[in-house]
């Protein structure tokens, strides 16, 4: 994130002496992205980040593609997919391309046991049910029903949950995730037309320090490989930190519609963008005032992108049919807009409880077998229903 943060013991200057109360030296670790040229922080560890003790093994978590090209809507659902202990082994993925990964969840495990690490890519880790803490290096972050948790790529930590019922939809990123540049000045800082601005986003808390040594996994993930690393020293030993890369969380809740007298085209909901995709949260919101207004979107073309809609909550105004942990995906190259009714019966609407996830690709996504396990048949004929 474009601001600065700091949290637990840092020197005065950069690269210089920083003594532990025994005389031992604190080990400085870059944290940093893009070659040196993008976002980083300074973390200080109290043994140093390497000591590597084994390389138990690997595993393949690369998506098994069913549809590499597509050109069909198509509808899946999310609350098929099973509850799996294991965090990372949770994860389904449902649709994928170079860019990105979008994956559901429904882990049960404490995660207690390793730690993760993702290494190609950013995530959005969207709660749709359930509560806990996210650990990290560099502190805590306390989440819940609504939260968007956006880890940077390279970030060690684990997920504690309070109880089973967990529920999660996962956006893997090999772009850097940003917000959205038009709600930026500058220097960074979010404008007075955003949606939402930096007192809305929590950052990381309770600073944990283990001087520990022993055997601690740390799963890292790379190039859709899992690799077993064994460490000689417990990940969570960081004293102190300063810098502009760091994990963050956003509730969906604290997102501020934009309206207005006629309806407003999806990029108004825009929450994160990359070079590659954007995500945008549709929200509860007062509907379009001007006196002829019809609030349902209109027909549109997808000519450049793939959109993808994550029904989370509520009555979607557009849509017949469609149920809370459900995925739709209107591909690019065909015209798509609301279901039969839904325009008329918008007209004189004032509102709408809705509360959706929407990611849009600018390149078109594959689909999993994952996916086709779970698809909701003949979706693309609901138009004529």
């Amino acid at each position: 994130m474009p601001f600065y943060r700091k949290l637990g013991s840092i020197p005065h200057k950069r690269h210089t002496v920083f003594r532990q109360p025994n005389g031992a030296l604190y080990h400085e670790q870059l944290f940093g992205t893009i070659g040196f040229d993008g976002m980083s922080s300074l973390l200080y560890h109290v043994q140093p980040p390497t000591k590597v003790k084994e390389i138990k093994g690997s595993k393949d978590v690369s998506p098994k593609i069913a549809v590499a090209k597509n050109m069909q809507m198509r509808a899946f659902k999310g609350l098929d997919v099973p509850v799996i202990e294991d965090l990372i082994d949770a994860r389904v993925p449902i649709l994928t391309n170079s860019d990105v990964t979008i994956s559901l969840s429904r882990p049960k495990n404490l995660s207690e046991d390793y730690f993760y690490k993702n290494v190609d890519a950013d995530e959005v880790i969207f709660i749709h049910e359930g509560k806990g803490t996210l650990r990290t290096q560099v502190g805590n972050i306390e989440f819940s029903y609504g939260d968007y948790l956006v880890v940077p790529r390279g970030m060690i930590y684990q997920m504690n949950f309070e109880d089973d019922q967990n529920r999660h939809f996962i956006v893997e990123s090999n772009h850097p995730i940003y917000t959205p540049k038009r709600y930026r000045n500058w220097f960074g800082q979010l404008l007075e037309h955003s949606p939402f601005c930096e007192r809305d986003l929590r950052t990381p808390e309770n600073l944990e320090t283990h001087d520990e040594t022993g055997d601690f996994m740390v799963k890292i993930k790379k190039e859709g490989v899992l690799y077993e690393y064994i460490y000689h020293t417990h990940p969570f030993d960081v004293i102190g930190w300063d810098g502009y890369n760091f994990p963050y969380a956003f509730s969906i809740h604290d997102f501020e519609p934009i309206t207005g007298r006629i309806h407003q085209p999806p990029p108004v909901h825009q929450t994160f963008e990359t070079s590659a995709f954007v995500i945008c949260s549709f929200c509860p919101r007062m509907y379009d005032y001007h006196p002829d207004a019809i609030p349902a979107p209109y027909n549109h073309s997808n000519i450049d992108s793939d959109e993808v809609l994550y029904y989370v909550d509520g009555d979607f105004m557009s849509r017949n049919d469609i149920s809370k942990g459900q995925i739709t995906l209107h591909p690019s190259g065909i015209p798509h807009g609301p279901h039969p009714g839904a325009y008329e019966r918008s007209i004189g609407k004032e509102k709408t409880e809705e509360l959706a996830v929407m990611v849009d690709t600018f390149k078109p996504l594959k689909i999993t077998e994952q996916a086709v396990s779970i698809e909701a048949k003949d979706y693309y004929k609901s138009w004529i229903h």
